[in-house]
């Protein structure tokens, strides 16, 4: 199992529970450019892709279930479209087809001096009302640590994502999963997916927001589990 964080994000946007999912071997990277890996980031979610396609090369992993949050979601989708032989099956997070950004954040983020103001916006708007003020001061430092000129370049790259006419094409068991309460990808966007996307499943967690996996991780890791278990086993061999 692969983890892609979304825009500004890590390995470190994944909670416990999942990244340590009992039973499964589950790499979680940081995308060129975040946490600890080298790089400028990129503005386009294809470039992104073909980054993970590469990496699962360099782990001579042939397949893989790919779970992305967010824009790892659209590098998922996109993974899938490009590369189909290496999604196993696919788990979306706060997803959509289109991924469209305000131009006021877009504008915000463009230029450093508002670049804090700018990722506090975005982490209000990620959680729900209800959740612990500390986790969202977490998640603001964490962030932070981002470059500027990468978390611009994710929202572009976001912005510009667009795969409505596209995703009826993916052909692997696929579980969608949304907070009812997310701001930024609401349900409608998943329910969109669910109907396109042959077999699809979707789940909608009550109460959450968009980072459906930190405020509620025990669920999320449970409906991992149980996809997981119904996915056809296939050993992944070394190319």
């Amino acid at each position: 199992m692969v983890l892609l964080h979304g825009a500004g994000g890590s390995h470190l946007s994944w909670p416990p529970q999942i990244r340590r999912l009992s039973g499964q071997r589950v790499i979680t990277l940081d995308l060129p450019g975040h946490g600890k890996s080298e790089g400028l980031g990129s503005q386009d979610i294809s470039e992104y892709s073909k980054a993970v396609f590469e990496f699962m090369k360099a782990l001579r992993l042939a397949s893989a279930l790919i779970v992305g949050f967010s824009m790892g979601s659209a590098i998922a989708l996109s993974l899938a479209l490009r590369y189909r032989k290496r999604a196993l099956g696919l788990v979306l997070l706060g997803s959509g087809a289109k991924m469209r950004v305000a131009a006021s954040t877009l504008e915000l983020a463009s230029n450093p001096s508002t670049f804090l103001p700018t990722i506090e916006t975005v982490i209000e708007n990620s959680y729900s009302p209800n959740v612990d003020p500390r986790i969202k001061e977490l998640a603001v430092q964490q962030m932070a640590e981002t470059r500027q000129s990468v978390l611009y370049s994710d929202f572009l790259a976001c912005d510009a994502f667009d795969a409505m006419q596209r995703v009826n094409k993916i052909r692997v068991p696929t579980l969608l999963i949304t907070g009812s309460a997310d701001r930024m990808t609401p349900p409608n966007r998943a329910e969109y997916l669910r109907d396109q996307i042959e077999g699809a499943q979707l789940h909608i967690v009550e109460g959450a927001g968009h980072m459906v996996m930190i405020e509620q991780p025990e669920e999320v890791a449970e409906l991992l589990t149980e996809f997981l278990d119904r996915i056809p086993y296939k050993k992944l061999v070394r190319t």
